[in-house]
Order: structure tokens, then C-alpha cells, then sequence
């Protein structure tokens, strides 16, 4: 069975997100969305909240997992035997850091990391940036799920 993990915060998860996760699916047998889980970040959303607007959001493909995970990634692959990591790229300035990353991970473990380039409707969201707008009152409608629309105005305005 061909696996990959697509690692990330996905707080909260966006088009952009999806974009890579549904790509990824047609290609692999399996895929695993893997949350990380940062102690020393403050996130908007809980690791389970995030856990379960992934679930919701990715039902529709039957060979997608959802899980979490702190510590190394590389780690977390090896425990579960997943030989490769998908990361989607929206600009060089991405690559840059993600070239570093796949070099150690792969010095450090042998696990191989793909880069996906985003589809160009949606290379231009980032969590930081949907958060940012839907605090400030503005419209997020079609950046991410609608279920993500929804917690985030809940979220952020109350």
C-alpha cells in the first residue's frame, strides 16, 4: 500500500489545505493528515477541533486519515510506517524552508518528501492571513470549508 502523511497546524484548515489533501489522494492509497501538536503555540482552534473539522471536511475521500502528532515528523513516519511526506508549496519562499526540511528529514530517517505545487486559486491562503481577515470582519467565504467559515466567525466574534 502506497502512504503519505500531510503534515501541518491546519489551524484552521483552508482551501489551500484541501487543494493538497484531495490532490494527494488520487495519488496514494493512503493518506494520513497528520495535526501537529505545538505546546509553545498559541493555535485559535484546540488539536480535536482541528481533528474533527479535518474529518468533516475530508469524508469524501475514502482514503484519507486524520490523526496527531508531536515530536519529529520523521519520527512519527517511522512509527507508523509511512515511507513519505507531501507538502504543498505556494511560492519560492516556501520552498526555501521546506527544502531545508525535506534534506533533514530525509538525512535523519530516509523518509522522502514531495512537493506539491498549490493550484493557483488558492496559493495565495495561509491560516495566519484567513484568521487575520475573519477577525477583522471580513468575508472568508470561499478560502475555506463552510464549516470552517462558520467556527471562525463563532470563534472570532462570539
Amino acid at each position: 500500500m502506497r502512504r503519505v502523511v500531510c503534515p501541518g497546524s491546519f489551524d484552521p484548515v483552508t482551501n489551500g489545505h484541501l487543494d493538497i489533501i484531495g490532490r494527494a489522494s488520487r495519488q496514494y492509497d493512503e493518506v494520513v493528515v497528520a495535526v501537529l501538536i505545538n505546546i509553545e503555540k498559541k493555535s485559535l482552534f484546540t488539536v480535536e477541533e482541528r481533528i474533527q473539522m479535518l474529518q468533516t471536511v475530508t469524508k469524501e475521500y475514502g482514503n484519507v486519515r486524520v490523526d496527531k502528532f508531536h515530536g519529529l515528523l520523521v519520527d512519527y513516519c517511522r512509527q507508523q510506517e509511512i515511507p513519505a511526506i507531501v507538502k504543498g508549496l505556494r511560492a519560492v519562499s516556501d520552498f526555501d524552508y521546506e527544502l531545508q526540511m525535506a534534506q533533514l528529514n530525509y538525512r535523519m530517517s530516509g523518509v522522502e518528501t514531495l512537493f506539491m505545487a498549490t493550484g493557483p486559486e488558492v496559493s495565495f491562503l495561509s491560516s495566519s492571513r484567513i484568521k487575520e481577515i475573519a477577525k477583522y470582519g471580513g468575508n472568508v467565504a470561499g478560502l475555506v470549508p463552510d464549516l470552517v467559515q462558520e467556527l471562525l466567525v463563532e470563534r472570532l466574534r462570539g
